[in-house]
């Protein structure tokens, strides 16, 4: 118990439920569908309340930031061009330098999901949406 002081014990999933709920997440949440935000959210949520009550004494706040990076790609996705994404970011309430970066660097989604996009779609955008808390 001595070495133990201060540590926190964690559930930690299989590899093998994590890859499968990783695979059904990426094909609920596909690029090339064509759905709306609303639309990606309304499927995903089912799936993902119900792994997160047979799994939810794991702690696993890495998934659960990667899916958020995930949405946050997908909406940038969605937006596509440069002005477009400009402007949602602006109507989003981004300042001018946030959204003129995220615009400039319109086709690196994935970087732009994990930095500066935070700022901006923040997890109570995703509470609007729908998506389920899952930290």
């Amino acid at each position: 118990m001595g070495g133990q002081k201060g540590r926190e014990v964690k559930c930690k999933v299989a590899e093998k439920p994590l890859s499968n709920f990783k695979a059904r997440i990426r094909q609920l949440t596909r690029r090339s569908d064509g759905r709306s935000m609303e639309q990606v959210v309304q499927k995903l949520r089912p799936y993902v309340l119900g792994w997160k009550a047979y799994f939810g004494l794991a702690q696993m706040p890495r998934v659960w930031l990667g899916l958020d990076e995930w949405l946050r790609a997908i909406q940038l996705t969605q937006w596509k061009r440069p002005k477009t994404m400009y402007r949602e970011l602006m109507a989003l309430g981004a300042t001018e330098a946030v959204a003129r970066q995220l615009a400039g660097n319109s086709y690196c989604w994935w970087r732009n999901s994990d930095r500066l996009l935070k700022t901006v779609m923040t997890i109570a955008y995703f509470d609007r949406l729908g998506v389920p808390r899952l930290s």
